[in-house]
């Protein structure tokens, strides 16, 4: 089955903002609202940067840091758990088997995860793969639904 996918340009961390609220505000209206989220791109593309906005967007007050340590953070809002993750320093996909990484995914839970493509089969299925690229004048972001619910989303965001 072929879903939607889209491309938004980021020329200020502003713009970059705006897509990660309208993103956050679109999966936050899907019930149930359990949602993967694979964010890809190399070093310094922003995926920290957009999981920042993303979830301040939906109510963390404080600061948002890097998984890269601890591969993952939690954030528990009224909306929803929100697991943010780094698998970049992931050694081994098979540390994920050990952390219980089956636990973070389920009804009331987004997870956005940097660089999933080190997690292997371990991963949920992505509902979105958000892959950010470089330009010299900012940042391309390309918006792919992988699920009907992913489809939806897109469907529902006003700026992609």
């Amino acid at each position: 089955m072929s879903y939607p996918q889209t491309t938004y340009f980021a020329a200020t961390p502003e713009e970059t903002q705006t897509l990660a609220v309208d993103l956050a505000n679109a999966i936050a209206s899907q019930r149930p609202i359990d949602t993967v989220v694979f964010l890809n791109g190399d070093l310094g593309a922003g995926k920290t940067t957009f999981s920042r906005f993303f979830i301040q967007s939906l109510g963390h007050e404080g600061s948002v840091k890097s998984p890269t340590y601890t591969l993952v953070e939690p954030y528990e809002l009224d909306v929803a758990s929100i697991y943010h993750f780094d698998l970049y320093r992931l050694a081994d996909p098979e540390e994920l088997e050990f952390m219980g990484i089956r636990d973070y995914f389920g009804d009331g839970t987004i997870a956005l995860i940097e660089w999933s493509e080190k997690g292997g089969e371990y991963l949920a299925s992505p509902d979105l793969v958000i892959s950010i690229n470089i330009e010299r004048e900012g940042r391309r972001f390309c918006v792919e639904a992988r699920s009907a619910k992913g489809a939806k989303i897109l469907q529902n965001c006003t700026c992609v």
